[in-house]
C-alpha cells in the first residue's frame, strides 16, 4: 500500500478507493466546522454535553472500555532492517506491515465519513514546523486535532506549496483489541493506525508524528524532536530564560510547565510555551532554538486541582473535551483528586454505587486549546522559536539522585539523559523502587535505534559552541522514613533559579564524579522548613550507590551492542573512574 503520490488529492483518492467511505469531508479548521461536528456527535451520542452553566462548551466522550490507553505492544516501527528500529522498539518489516494493514483498511469506512485533516505541527509560518495530513473516520479525532494542532486550510496551503507531508491513515475499525495496530514507516513518512479511537493511537499528529516520525526526520535533517516541556522564566528584573525539560510519566512535567511561583518568590513569572513536546533546531549563529509543535493540551486529568496545578484546573473549565471522566450529580466532570463532591456516574456510564473501581479512568484526559492556559506564552506562536538556556532531565529516585546537578559538558549531559530512570510506586506496581530506564523520557516515542539517537545527540557538540547547559533534577528524594525532603510544586522555582545562575556563570559549584553540585548556600531555602542537614542530604552523592547505578547503566548499554557511540561509552567509563 506504499504510495508515491505527490499531492494530497491523489493520496485521498487512493485511500478512498481502498476504504470505500460513504462521504468525504475536507476539514477547513474553522470554528463553524468545529461546532457542526460537535452537534453531529451530540446527535449520534458520541459526545455528551456537560453543565453549560458551570462548564460552558464542555463535552464528555466515553471510550470503549478496551480502548483507553496507548498500546505499546501493538505499536511498531517498520524499517527495512530490524536493527534500525533498535531494542527500544517493536519491529515489523514494511512489507509485512503493509500487507497486514491493507487487509484491515479494505472497505473499513463503508457507511462512514472519511475526514481529511490537514495540519501543521508548529507555528504555520515557522521554518521549523512540519506538516501532515491525517485521514480518519472519526469526527472525535477531527475536533481534537482542531484543538491540538494548526489544522485546516492554512496547513493545506503550506502542504501544497512545499509538496511534502507526513501521511497518517486512521480508522477506529470495529475496536477489536485483536485487530488493533499502530504502524510507523519512518522512511515513507507514513503512519497507519487501526482499531483504536484513543488519543495517542488516533490523534496521529501527537506522539506518532511529533515524536516517532519526527525524531527520525530530525536525525536526517539535523535537529531534535523531544518529549520535553518548554517554559519561559522571567526574573523580577525582567531577565528571561527558556528551559526545556524531559521527565518520565508521574514526575511532574505538566505541573512544572504551568508552575505558579509561590508568594515567597515575589516578582518571578513562569509562562508555558509547551507541556509535552519540543522541536529543537540550531539557528545560523549556533543557538539552539525550540518550538512547541502542538497548539493544545491532551492531559491526564486525575489529580488535577487548585493545589497541584491551578492553571490547568482553571483552563479546563470551559471549551474543553473530556474523555473517560466521571460525572457528579450536577452533570459536571469529576475525577479523583478534584474536590470533595461525590461522583454518581463513572467513566463507563455506570452508577458509581453499583460499580467498583475508580470513578474516572486513571488515564482519563482533557483536550483544550493552549491559549486557555492562564500562563500561556505568546512566544508559543513565534515562528523563530525561543533560545534555550538550559535542558533538564529528571526522574523519580528516592535516594540516588541529588536535588539538582549539572553536566560537566554536552557529551556528559547526553550520558545523563541516556541514564534517565524512574522508580515505580506501590500504587502502580505493588512494589516500590523498581527502576525503569527511560532515556531522555523517550522510551515509548523514539522512532529509531536508541544507540543512533544518542549518537545524533552527541553530534551537536561538533556543530556549535553555544549549546545550552544540561542539568538533572530529582524532586523525589526521601529520608529513611519515606518523607520527601523537598516540598516540590511551586518551590521547584528555587531550583530553576540556581540553574539559571549557573547558565549565567553567577555562582560557583562543586565538581564531583557525577557533575557539578550546588553549594548549599546557593539554593534559596528562605521560608522553607528545611534545615542544613536536610539540604546536605538533598545534595549528597553516595559513591557506592552511584557505582551500582553506573554498573546497571553499563548492562543497559550492552543491549545496544556495537552501535553504542564511542563518546557515550567513554563518558560512562569516565564517571566510573571518577567514582573510584
Amino acid at each position: 500500500m506504499t504510495s508515491t503520490n505527490k499531492t494530497p488529492q491523489q493520496w485521498v483518492d487512493e485511500i478512498a478507493n481502498l476504504t470505500k467511505p460513504a462521504h468525504i469531508h475536507w476539514c477547513d479548521g474553522s470554528d463553524q466546522e468545529y461546532d457542526d461536528l460537535i452537534q453531529q456527535m451530540l446527535k449520534d451520542e458520541v459526545l455528551q454535553k456537560l453543565n453549560d452553566a458551570t462548564y460552558p462548551n464542555c463535552y464528555l466522550h466515553r471510550s470503549d472500555p478496551t480502548d483507553v490507553a496507548r498500546v505499546e505492544h501493538l505499536t511498531f516501527v517498520c524499517t527495512p532492517e530490524e536493527s534500525a528500529a533498535g531494542p527500544n522498539n517493536h519491529w515489523m518489516s514494511p512489507a509485512d506491515a503493509h500487507g497486514k494493514m491493507e487487509k484491515l483498511f479494505e472497505g473499513c469506512m463503508q457507511d462512514r465519513t472519511l475526514y481529511v485533516v490537514p495540519y501543521c505541527m508548529g507555528p504555520i509560518d515557522s521554518p521549523y514546523s512540519r506538516c501532515g495530513i491525517e485521514i480518519t473516520d472519526s469526527a472525535y479525532v477531527a475536533v481534537n486535532m482542531k484543538l491540538m494542532t494548526r489544522m485546516g486550510t492554512e496547513a493545506l496551503n503550506r502542504i501544497e506549496k512545499e509538496g511534502t507531508f507526513v501521511r497518517g491513515l486512521h480508522s477506529t475499525g470495529d475496536l477489536d483489541p485483536d485487530r488493533r495496530f499502530i504502524m510507523h514507516y519512518p522512511e515513507e513518512l507514513l503512519i497507519q493506525s487501526f482499531g483504536s479511537g484513543y488519543g495517542g493511537n488516533a490523534l496521529l499528529g501527537k506522539k506518532c508524528h511529533a515524536l516517532r516520525i519526527a525524531s527520525w526526520q530530525a536525525q536526517q535533517e539535523g535537529w531534535l524532536a523531544e518529549h520535553m516541556l518548554l517554559l519561559e522564566l522571567e526574573s523580577p528584573q525582567g531577565e528571561k530564560h527558556y528551559i526545556a525539560a524531559a521527565f518520565p510519566s508521574a514526575c511532574g512535567k505538566t505541573n512544572l510547565a504551568m508552575l505558579i511561583p509561590p508568594e515567597s518568590q515575589e516578582g518571578w513569572k513562569i509562562r508555558t510555551i509547551g507541556d509535552d513536546i519540543a522541536w529543537l533546531h540550531l539557528d545560523e549563529t549556533g543557538q539552539l532554538r525550540a518550538i512547541n509543535p502542538e497548539s493544545g493540551y491532551f492531559g491526564v486529568v486525575p489529580g488535577t486541582n487548585t493545589k497541584t496545578n491551578r492553571n490547568a484546573f482553571e483552563m479546563i473549565r470551559h471549551d474543553a473535551i473530556y474523555t473517560n471522566v466521571a460525572l457528579n450529580e450536577n452533570n459536571e466532570p469529576w475525577w479523583e483528586g478534584k474536590d470533595d463532591q461525590l461522583p454518581v456516574t463513572n467513566w463507563k456510564g455506570n452508577s458509581c454505587s453499583e460499580d467498583d473501581g475508580p470513578a474516572a479512568h486513571p488515564n482519563s484526559r482533557f483536550t483544550v486549546a493552549a491559549r486557555q492556559n492562564p500562563c500561556y506564552s505568546p512566544l508559543a506562536d513565534d515562528p523563530a522559536g525561543v533560545p534555550v538556556s538550559a535542558i533538564i532531565f529528571g526522574g523519580r529516585r528516592r535516594e540516588l539522585a541529588p536535588l539538582v546537578y549539572q553536566a560537566l559538558d554536552w557529551d556528559h549531559g547526553v550520558l545523563i539523559g541516556a541514564s534517565v530512570a524512574s522508580e515505580t510506586t506501590a500504587a502502580a506496581t505493588g512494589a516500590v523502587g523498581i527502576t525503569r530506564r527511560d532515556p531522555m523520557a523517550m522510551k515509548p516515542f523514539c522512532g529509531y535505534n536508541f544507540a543512533d539517537y544518542w549518537g545524533h545527540w552527541l553530534s551537536f557538540s561538533d556543530k556549535s559552541d553555544r549549546l545550552p547547559e544540561i542539568f538533572h533534577v530529582n524532586w523525589f528524594r526521601q529520608d529513611e522514613n519515606g518523607r520527601f525532603l523537598w516540598p516540590g510544586f511551586g518551590e521547584n522555582l528555587r531550583v530553576l533559579r540556581w540553574i539559571i545562575e549557573r547558565c549565567e556563570n553567577r555562582v560557583e559549584a562543586q565538581e564531583t564524579a557525577i557533575g557539578y553540585l550546588p553549594n548549599a548556600a546557593d539554593i534559596d531555602t528562605n521560608d522553607l522548613d528545611i534545615d542544613h542537614q536536610t539540604l546536605e542530604s538533598l545534595l549528597a552523592v553516595d559513591h557506592d550507590s552511584w557505582r551500582q547505578e553506573m554498573k546497571a547503566m553499563g548492562e543497559y548499554l550492552k543491549e545496544y551492542g556495537d552501535r553504542v557511540p564511542a563518546k557515550l561509552a567513554e563518558q560512562h567509563r569516565r564517571v566510573i573512574k571518577a567514582l573510584g
